[in-house]
């Protein structure tokens, strides 16, 4: 396996996030560009679909002597509308933005600040597909969280401003509403927090490290 991942994407946010991952296994990533177009987002229900079908396309854009590409689709899920807007987040984010978002569920709150997560609970999704040269890994990840009831902070993109992640437990895994965890924002969105503490919630974090864990060659001891 190629000590690079080509990664497709046009996103800086998304590189350097999987940058920060990656380096902790000694890979570098590195952006795969390829013309406006050449890529076409296949119409599908679910994010592994899109991505295994946008791997396929990236890898006859691969640099020459080079084996190793990535590709990883998200979206943010939301409860109350149906898992809405999903695999066409991309999408909804450049047509209504967060302040969209916000307006739709406007109308779910509640003075008991449980009860309000718990309406507007929501959950970004990832699947990062990579090919290493002989075979094909999916990594899933998922950030379970609420949608705030207003933007807040300048950090991270898409919707990072809206999205509140939930606690963690000691070993990582998300906890009810009610519950403290050991690990929290104190109900600060994605935003307002830096990439070291947001990589200990991500979604796409968990999806890369899902990855690696199917990567026998990257492991200690092999």
């Amino acid at each position: 396996m190629s000590a690079t991942v080509w990664f497709l994407t046009s996103n800086q946010g998304k590189l350097d996030e999987a940058a920060h991952h990656f380096s902790e296994v000694g890979m570098e990533v590195r952006a795969l560009s390829v013309d406006s177009g050449v890529v076409v987002e296949p119409q599908a229900e679910d994010l592994e679909t899109v991505a295994r079908a946008k791997i396929q396309q990236a890898l006859k854009h691969l640099p020459e002597g080079e084996t190793t590409v990535m590709v990883e689709d998200a979206g943010l899920f939301i409860d109350a509308l149906g898992g809405f807007p999903g695999v066409y987040s991309a999408y909804v984010h450049d047509t209504i933005g967060n302040l969209g978002i916000v307006r739709l569920l406007h109308h779910l709150t509640s003075e008991d600040p449980v009860r309000a997560k718990r309406l507007r609970a929501a959950s970004f999704q990832a699947v990062a597909v990579l090919w290493d040269g002989h075979q094909l890994i999916v990594g899933k990840g998922v950030c379970r969280g609420s949608i705030a009831s207003d933007a807040q902070g300048e950090n991270g993109f898409g919707y990072d401003p809206i999205f509140i992640p939930a606690d963690l437990d000691e070993d990582g895994a998300s906890l009810d509403p009610e519950t403290l965890g050991v690990v929290s924002t104190h109900g600060r969105t994605f935003g307002s927090v830096d990439v070291s503490e947001k990589h200990l919630f991500s979604h796409r974090r968990r999806a890369i490290e899902d990855l690696v864990r199917q990567m026998p060659q990257l492991n200690a001891g092999e």
